[in-house]
């Protein structure tokens, strides 16, 4: 692998260019707050850089709801792993859903949702937001992307397996699915 001259040398690295200048979304976080971010992310989600910084990441999410059980859903995950990664249906500042893969890990295992580091993949062109989708639908068709059948999920969100299949139907029926796997399939952007 050949480096730049000046890294090849010794010279320090620059982490803040790096940081800025990263292919994807980043950001550090404290208690769910953007504390900084690059231009990756404020541009992916429609925000001016500094308008981000101090927010709480609700205003990424279709609803204050989804934000919640996101969080509540995040903690056992991080508490395990010492890290966390899933795709979700986020919202740009125009209101616009997309498909976003989020990473993030907590930069004290203790604190699985203290301080942090996050990153931000737009996968909206693979997998675009076609259906009106209530939030529980958002985060049930997240959990079956993941590849989750209803029993885990209704687990996971804390529902009965039952609400969990009435979601799934629903689902089934917006994206013209005739089974789960199909309705998986559309979910991911394979038509």
């Amino acid at each position: 692998m050949n480096l730049p001259r000046d890294i090849a040398n010794g010279a320090d690295i620059d982490y803040e260019m790096i940081f800025q200048h990263a292919p994807v979304g980043m950001c550090v976080s404290r208690d769910r707050v953007i504390q900084t971010c690059n231009g990756a992310l404020a541009a992916m989600f429609g925000y001016p850089p500094a308008r981000l910084h101090g927010q709480s990441f609700s205003v990424l999410y279709p609803t204050m709801d989804e934000f919640l059980r996101t969080g509540d859903r995040i903690i056992p995950i991080m508490n395990a792993k010492g890290r966390y990664s899933d795709e979700r249906i986020m919202r740009r500042a125009n209101s616009e859903l997309f498909w976003c893969h989020v990473t993030g890990r907590a930069l004290d295992p203790n604190e699985p949702l203290g301080a942090g580091v996050w990153t931000f993949e737009d996968v909206s062109e693979k997998r675009p937001v076609t259906a009106e989708l209530t939030p529980r639908e958002r985060e049930i068709a997240a959990l079956l992307v993941e590849g989750k059948t209803s029993k885990v999920i209704a687990r996971d969100a804390g529902l009965s397996p039952r609400t969990v299949e009435m979601h799934r139907a629903s689902l089934m029926r917006k994206f013209s699915a005739s089974t789960s796997s199909e309705l998986v399939n559309k979910l991911v952007g394979n038509r």
